[in-house]
């Protein structure tokens, strides 16, 4: 279970997943769903390089703006060993969770390698206009390369232990253009794992698992109890 603070209460829960089999643990106020099965992050056929493992927990750091540096450098003092950020500065203030881990790095308050680092490509439609990390008129492939690469300059990293795509896209053929963008920063080592957040659509999830080379292993959703907390996608 991965819990992110939430701005409004509701009841949602999440469920690690092996094969097509799941198990709620718990309810948080945020929730990400772990996809682990046969064919999944590293499916391209390599071993995956050195990462922190999986975590039970990730400090969200969505809606701190000037205050991201010094709430995450807490988060790490108290114990979080995971962060979740994203290339969106609408929401997020991707180069203060970088320059918080480089002064903890630095510190002696932990090492790299022990720390699960997790960021978004955010499709346009999600961005502020006036603050879009990547061109706007160039393909979605290259506004995915372009993406990975500021994340990277912004947390001051050469590689991040997991990339998701923000949310999928209106079209199919976007969506799948976008994920294989993201599977080639796989490939290069620059995101050691994949996966997708806000798809509350199960045939879109099936589709990304069914076409992926590179299949995802994190879904990241709110799960809320009117929705039954969306059992068919976990």
């Amino acid at each position: 279970l991965w819990h992110y603070p939430s701005r409004r209460p509701c009841s949602m829960s999440a469920a690690l997943m092996k094969g097509q089999t799941g198990r709620i643990k718990r309810a948080w106020p945020f929730m990400v769903s772990a996809i682990a099965g046969p064919g999944g992050a590293f499916s391209s056929g390599r071993s995956p390089p050195p990462s922190a493992g999986m975590p039970k927990i990730i400090y969200g750091t969505a809606w701190k703006a000037d205050k991201t540096m010094p709430l995450v450098i807490s988060a790490l003092a108290a114990g979080f060993r995971a962060l979740d950020t994203a290339c969106q500065p609408k929401h997020y203030n991707e180069s203060a969770v970088g320059a918080a881990l480089e002064e903890a790095i630095q510190t002696g308050l932990c090492r790299r390698e022990d720390i699960f680092l997790q960021t978004k490509f955010t499709p346009l439609r999600g961005q502020d206009p006036d603050r879009v990390p990547y061109d706007p008129c160039k393909a979605i492939a290259d506004q995915v390369a372009e993406s990975v690469s500021v994340s990277l300059s912004n947390l001051r990293t050469a590689y991040v232990d997991c990339l998701l795509l923000h949310s999928p896209f209106r079209e199919e053929e976007e969506t799948l253009e976008a994920w294989k963008a993201m599977e080639g920063a796989h490939d290069n080592g620059h995101a050691l794992r994949l996966g997708v957040s806000n798809c509350y659509d199960r045939p879109t999830l099936e589709t990304i698992v069914r076409k992926a080379r590179v299949r995802p292993c994190v879904l990241q959703n709110r799960f809320y109890s009117d929705t039954d907390h969306d059992c068919a996608l976990r």
